[in-house]
């Protein structure tokens, strides 16, 4: 009986559980660049109402922080949305939201570099970045979304790609553009 405790003691230490196995094969976190600062949820709501979201839409929020964009477009309007962060932890919370508002099966949550990651289905995008963040994203937003794809802005601008709204929202501004078709497109510095 002892050899069998023992056996089992010891293969327990050798083969890594699949938890541990998994959280191995995970790629390092990269820091963020900007610090998770919460969207109102007034602002929220008007964010979505200047993009006009509607039935059939597809939604990224990059850099979605608890999911809150994410998670109201698709309880108000039932569409499809997803939120793109950098952070696990934010993550972790965004997930925990989405089941609680009863949303997981229109919303989901990918931790992911903006830089790298895949929206190009998206109808509809949302940001709450810095500036320098917004005019760096810029050519991945226009060399990858299809003309006519809508753009809100929570408090910062796009560099010189000047927006076509600018809303008042309790002390915030909101910004609004569409992508343009390629043979329209200004030449923009930063």
């Amino acid at each position: 009986m002892n050899i069998l405790i023992a056996l089992a003691a010891a293969l327990s230490f050798a083969a890594p559980s699949p938890a541990l196995a998994q959280a191995q094969r995970q790629p390092a976190s990269q820091t963020p660049d900007v610090i998770f600062v919460p969207t109102p949820q007034d602002v929220v709501d008007d964010m979505l109402r200047l993009a006009n979201v509607q039935k059939g839409d597809v939604l990224y929020d990059l850099g979605s922080g608890d999911g809150r964009i994410a998670i109201t477009a698709a309880r108000k309007y039932g569409i499809k949305a997803t939120g793109i962060d950098i952070d696990p932890e934010r993550i972790r919370e965004a997930n925990e939201n989405a089941k609680k508002a009863e949303v997981t099966d229109l919303v989901q949550f990918r931790q992911e570099n903006l830089f790298s990651a895949d929206f190009k289905d998206a109808s509809v995008i949302t940001l709450y970045l810095l500036p320098d963040l917004n005019v760096k994203l810029r050519p991945k937003l226009w060399n990858e979304l299809k003309p006519g794809t809508r753009i809100v802005s929570h408090q910062f601008e796009m560099g010189s790609w000047k927006p076509e709204k600018k809303l008042e929202s309790n002390g915030r501004t909101i910004y609004f553009w569409t992508v343009p078709p390629k043979d329209k497109r200004p030449k923009l510095s930063n």
